[in-house]
């Protein structure tokens, strides 16, 4: 009959180690204690090292760092490009817009200017043929009633509308009281007499008529 083995103070701190041919693994048992006879190793407590665990060599893995590197360098260059193109592509757009509004400002009024050089040359021929001896006084009232109908288009065409409030009821946002006469014809506070007529810019004043408005009481 076979001795068993005595676990002494020495033999319980040493781990015992067993080799599994099937696996091929190698168990660590952990170290009896040597206040206890018989030792059984826990299956929890085993430790099992494989020999066919992957390996990861250094070089391998300095390797896939430098090209982790360069794919990520290569990226931030191509967003900094596309930032600095953006960049250049809003300066150009901020400058192109600043230009636009400084030529609106300087030329806003260019197609009223071009109307207006009608109405001046209406004048002008005007003035030719009234200074000569056989013009007739009707002759000179015509030119003017034209050149006058001109001028009436050219400020409607662009927004500029005539305030004539004769026998009107008088508005305050539209006209401007001078005087206020008896007026037995008329109503109290009915405009009798227009001194100025006043004109609104696309339906914004642009100047009051000035007027006359009967008071009776």
């Amino acid at each position: 009959m076979a001795e068993e083995p005595v676990i002494t103070a020495e033999t319980a701190e040493t781990p015992i180690i067993s080799t599994d041919h099937e696996t091929n693994s190698i168990h660590q048992v952990p170290p009896a204690s040597p206040h206890s006879p018989d030792v059984v190793p826990d299956s929890a407590s085993t430790v099992e090292i494989t020999q066919d665990a992957p390996v990861v060599e250094p070089i391998q893995l300095i390797d896939e760092l430098k090209k982790q590197l360069a794919e990520t360098e290569k990226k931030a260059a191509t967003h900094w490009d596309n930032l600095l193109r953006q960049r250049a592509e809003f300066d150009n757009l901020q400058k192109r817009v600043e230009r636009d509004v400084e030529n609106a400002h300087k030329y806003a009024i260019k197609r009223f200017a071009e109307e207006l050089l009608a109405v001046k040359d209406s004048l002008e021929m005007g003035m030719e043929v009234a200074v000569k001896p056989e013009t007739s006084l009707d002759s000179v009232k015509e030119g003017m009633g034209l050149t006058l109908k001109i001028l009436a288009n050219t400020l409607e065409k662009f927004g500029i509308v005539e305030i004539d409030p004769k026998n009107q009821k008088f508005n305050p946002d539209w006209h401007e009281a001078m005087a206020m006469i008896p007026a037995p014809d008329a109503e109290d506070g009915t405009v009798v007499i227009v001194h100025q007529k006043g004109y609104q810019l696309n339906e914004r004043l642009l100047r009051p008529a000035r007027v006359v408005i009967a008071k009776n009481s």
